[in-house]
């Protein structure tokens, strides 16, 4: 990486990079769930309702994205968000997932969030390795429930208490 890496609010001139990037794991893996590309109409669904959308900048582009939005619309879960983030994956494995981690953490304890929770399919061991060693516990698994690339997969849900 060249230049300097920013963790700064999402704007909606971020929307054809970060379509991109889920676009890549959509066919190319288990990290997003489509088979298929998403289009820029995706954007406006992953925008609504976030308490935190942060990208990761830098002279190359963006780099990453990750939000948070409630868990469930009930004021009875308003304790606990959801978790969703994807960094670009010539960029993985250099501390970028961290620290986007650490700040929609802080952000979600400065919310009064206490628990994240955070969803993905078993045949996405990288994603399970690194939620485990950033403290987050399995929680849950729903068996079976996709199929993608003629394979099926679990769900698993995962939660970490801030």
């Amino acid at each position: 990486m060249n230049g300097s890496v920013t963790i700064r609010q999402v704007r909606d001139s971020d929307r054809d990079q970060i379509i991109a990037i889920f676009n890549y794991y959509a066919a190319n893996g288990y990290a997003a769930y489509p088979e298929k590309p998403v289009t820029d109409q995706f954007f406006p669904f992953l925008r609504e309702g976030t308490f935190s959308f942060y990208v990761i900048d830098s002279p190359e582009g963006i780099l990453g994205f990750g939000l948070t939005k409630p868990f469930l619309p009930f004021p009875t879960f308003s304790k606990t968000c959801m978790l969703t983030y994807f960094i670009r994956p010539e960029y993985m494995n250099r501390g970028l997932g961290t620290k986007l981690l650490d700040r929609l953490g802080r952000d979600a304890k400065k919310m009064g969030i206490l628990m994240m929770v955070a969803n993905m399919a078993s045949r996405n061991d990288a994603s399970f390795r690194f939620h485990k060693k950033h403290g987050f516990e399995e929680a849950g698994r729903l068996r079976s429930i996709g199929v993608k690339f003629g394979e099926p997969f679990d769900v698993i849900w995962m939660q970490k208490t801030l």
